[in-house]
């Protein structure tokens, strides 16, 4: 039986008669990839910090197994390291832990109260950990879960390390674009290269040799820490997290944006080890020219009717709207969307984004109405808001248990989901009416040739309602979304101060101009399209 990217069963979903279900972009192998050790059982070993879990990935079959789970006791993995006796060593970025899954698979948190804990890396099991904010620290850990020592402090965000064969610590300050090194017992810090684009990782390969990732650029560089001098040796798509060298030397670079892992041969060839696709995909809306704009979390990615995938625009870019939630499309094209930290924000790639509304408790998805009204939901509040073109904020409605998805018609009034009730209601001002009920996690909503279509994330059901609310067909079951099996995923509580949380899950329609509904298989990291309506 195959599984997805969470580790459950997976199939094909059926579809009511008369319709057709089609795959738009496949199912991922991970969601996103951070961090990435060659185990002792010749397997890769991926942290999925957005996607709660660990995998382990056979390169040769290209076959994913979940070690760690995103429902089980380690929360955001992003980076791990193994020790010689087989103890495998886990950062904890939104825990501020260190656990360690031991070789008989218990685990243990082996460190505690170490914010934004991000890299680690093992040498002569000894290990050594970052944290990942703007008065970083490095520690030395102890396998025992002794009190750690404190190695360098005010550090300007380092990720992930390395130790040197000079027996020196090398890591890049991220937002600074360079890379550092410090001793390991009363060193200073002393910068070894600057001018990077958003490094976020160096490793020292078997023949002694340091290179560093670029996110910013998708340059994998060498670096001579002698002179200071760089070369590029391959370059890939933006949003680079790591690297790892295989036994035999083979490199291999993770990208967090999308769960992609590319080889990358000494000459600078590269193959496509895991194929990478959807970290959610959340929020959708189609913009002017029919593609899809998709709210992936990390970035925001575009869909052609082909299933091609373009990404714009991620977190590290500078401007990037926070971790994205909800998604819509204003008519300049500016991309709308509603983040973990409660804003609503207007971003065109490249520039800064610019907050519309801000202080939302849990915002959701939003849609924009012909005028330029946007219409957001705000599941913590219970509330409807509506932002006019002039800035000025109105409640469309109130009390509500946990508005999710929202759809605004032709003539203003909005369709919208009520995922605490189980509802999707038809919303003008001053007035509600309920157009179904009975559901059990209903999130997106959209609406085409007078039927309104609902999708419930907790059963994975596409419901089809006529627009007078007369009657109610199921036209799909067993889609791909949430984790309908009966898993428990754990909910990522963010960063405070860096990506505030709670980072909920969102799992969307969208109507295609050609009359499809498009449908974001959050679970596996796919979308479909179903026709025949």
């Amino acid at each position: 039986m195959s599984r997805d990217r969470l580790g459950q069963p997976s199939a094909n979903p059926p579809a009511a008669p008369g319709r057709r279900i089609e795959t738009l972009v496949g199912p991922a192998a991970l969601i996103g990839a951070n961090g990435m050790r060659w185990g002792p059982d010749g397997r890769l070993y991926v942290a999925q910090a957005f996607g709660g879990q660990v995998s382990a990935v056979d390169l040769t079959s290209g076959i994913a197994e979940v070690i760690s789970g995103a429902g089980g006791a380690i929360v955001a993995p992003d980076d791990l390291a193994f020790d010689s006796h087989g103890n495998l060593f886990i950062t904890e970025v939104m825990s501020a832990r260190v656990s360690a899954i031991r070789p008989n698979g218990k685990i243990e948190v082996i460190a505690g109260d170490v914010p934004v804990a991000n890299g680690v890396t093992v040498h002569g099991d000894r290990i050594f950990m970052s944290e990942f904010n703007p008065e970083g620290r490095i520690w030395e850990l102890y396998a025992d879960g002794s009190p750690p020592r404190l190695i360098a402090s005010n550090l300007m965000m380092p990720n992930a390390l390395c130790l040197g064969p000079d027996g020196m610590l090398y890591f890049p300050l991220v937002p600074l674009g360079e890379v550092w090194r410090v001793a390991l017992e009363n060193g200073v810090p002393e910068k070894v290269v600057g001018g990077l684009d958003i490094p976020t990782a160096v490793k020292w390969d078997a023949a002694g040799r340091l290179f560093v990732v670029e996110s910013g650029s998708g340059k994998v560089t060498r670096i001579d820490p002698a002179t200071g001098r760089t070369s590029e040796l391959a370059r890939v798509a933006f949003g680079i997290d790591n690297l790892a060298f295989a036994p035999d030397g083979r490199m291999f670079v993770s990208h967090f944006t999308d769960g992609g892992v590319v080889e990358i041969a000494p000459d600078g060839q590269q193959r496509q080890a895991v194929t990478g696709g959807l970290c959610g995909p959340f929020g959708m809306a189609c913009d002017a020219a029919g593609k899809l704009v998709v709210a992936d979390g990390m970035s925001f990615a575009m869909i052609d009717g082909a299933g091609t995938v373009e990404r714009p625009a991620m977190l590290l870019h500078h401007g990037f709207p926070g971790y994205v939630r909800g998604a819509a499309v204003a008519g300049d094209g500016a991309i709308l969307s509603t983040n973990s930290a409660g804003q609503v924000t207007r971003f065109v790639p490249g520039s800064e984004a610019v907050a519309l509304l801000e202080g939302l408790d849990q915002a959701m998805g939003l849609a924009c109405a012909a005028d330029g009204t946007v219409i957001v939901c705000e599941a913590g509040a219970g509330r409807v808001l509506s932002i006019a073109p002039d800035g000025s904020v109105s409640t469309l409605a109130s009390g509500l248990d946990r508005p999710t998805g929202v759809h605004v018609n032709a003539d203003g009034s909005a369709i919208v989901s009520e995922a605490g009730a189980g509802r999707v209601l038809h919303l003008t001002p001053g007035e509600q009416s309920v157009v179904l009920d009975g559901l059990s996690d209903p999130h997106g909503v959209t609406a085409a040739n007078g039927t309104i279509y609902a999708l419930d994330r907790g059963t994975g059901q596409l419901h089809a309602i006529a627009g007078d609310g007369s009657a109610n067909s199921v036209v799909a079951t067993g889609l791909p979304v949430g984790a309908h099996s009966g898993m428990k995923i754990n909910v990522l509580p963010g960063i405070a101060g860096l990506m505030p949380g709670p980072l909920l899950p969102f799992a969307d329609i969208a109507a295609l101009p050609d009359g499809r509904i498009a449908i974001g298989g959050d679970e596996t990291g796919s979308l479909l399209t179903i026709a025949g309506l």
